[in-house]
């Protein structure tokens, strides 16, 4: 049959790859959106190793920095956690609310929130290049009419490349340089940052932040 020749020939390798590729992406939105992304528990349950834990890490913070009790679920912030009023939780190394998974990205679900990104990105691409080798352009009504869609795709495929790909770069950048998108864009208002010699304590070279992130 014309399906076991296409077999043969090789020509379902890269539809099966494509349709995998997908279906990891939806899995990985689904596991991103709906994991813990690094709540912090009550005090009594985090006393263990907080301290141990903030030296490890934190060793230029300067040490009149206290950690200090959220004014909306009372619960001891670690350094690096922030309150999320949508999520109405503390976060562990808070990065920012996304709109787009509906949670919060922390400590836990960082790593996964790349590899979705990542993910996201190479389907985006393989899908406009798809979209833009069944075009083929002619000054006429008629073959707008019937490429009409296949062009809207494209072009929303164009407009989604960009803004995954932009936004993988920043947080690849951020991570490269051991800080958060919250860290990054409230700097000044943040007392462990802005009381700290260094402007950035947590940095501690681009190969350990990498390897310290995503290992």
């Amino acid at each position: 049959s014309d399906l076991q020749k296409q077999e043969e020939r090789g020509e379902l390798l890269q539809p099966l790859v494509f349709v995998l590729l997908v279906l990891c992406s939806v899995l990985l939105y689904f596991k991103v959106s709906l994991m813990d992304p690094g709540f912090v528990k009550p005090e009594e349950e985090e006393k263990a190793g907080n301290t141990e834990e903030q030296s490890l890490v934190t060793p230029q913070v300067p040490s009149n920095i206290k950690l200090r009790r959220c004014g909306y679920c009372m619960v001891k912030q670690p350094m690096r956690a922030k309150h999320c009023q949508l999520c109405q939780h503390c976060v562990r190394r808070y990065d920012h609310h996304c709109p787009w998974i509906e949670n919060c990205v922390g400590e836990k679900n960082h790593p996964l929130f790349i590899a979705y990104l990542s993910v996201q990105l190479v389907v985006l691409l393989w899908g406009g290049h798809v979209a833009w080798s069944g075009l083929y352009f002619e000054q006429s009504w008629d073959w707008l009419q019937h490429n009409i869609f296949l062009l809207v795709s494209f072009l929303l495929m164009v407009i989604f490349t960009i803004v995954v790909l932009l936004l993988l770069i920043s947080h690849l950048y951020l991570i490269s340089c051991n800080t958060t998108t919250w860290e990054f864009m409230s700097h000044h208002r943040i007392s462990y940052l802005r009381h700290s010699e260094l402007e950035n304590p947590f940095d501690q070279g681009v190969i350990l932040n990498l390897w310290r992130f995503f290992c």
